[in-house]
């Protein structure tokens, strides 16, 4: 089994920052991707930025400049610093990792539970 654990979610102020971690655990063979996807009400789920195993990166164009994805494969955690925060990114934020167990030959999407980020003055 594999799981994935979000944190750092929260209110913020217009302008603000925040860190959202997110810690993978359980039967781990190799963490391919990881990546940080948000669902704001009534709106599809989107993604916000990710980092492949060798460090390539992808941003969603509302968020570069602003948000930073980083990953430490050491310790399993994926990270997501944003910057200059605004209302339009509030949304509930998950952990997504492509994820080859000890039990299989092919790589899996996994999921967090989400963390609730709410940009409001």
């Amino acid at each position: 089994q594999v799981q994935l654990v979000e944190s750092g979610g929260g209110l913020v102020q217009p302008g603000g920052s925040l860190r959202l971690s997110c810690g993978v655990s359980g039967n781990i063979f190799r963490i391919y991707a990881v990546g940080w996807y948000r669902q704001a009400p009534g709106k599809q789920r989107e993604l916000v930025a990710s980092i492949a195993r060798g460090g390539d990166l992808n941003y969603a164009d509302s968020v570069k400049g602003r948000f930073l994805i980083s990953r430490d494969n050491a310790k399993n955690t994926v990270s997501l610093q944003m910057n200059s925060l605004k209302p339009e990114d509030t949304a509930v934020y998950y952990c997504n990792a492509q994820i080859r167990t000890t039990l299989s030959r092919n790589p899996n999407d996994y999921w967090g539970q989400g963390t609730q980020v709410t940009v409001s003055s």
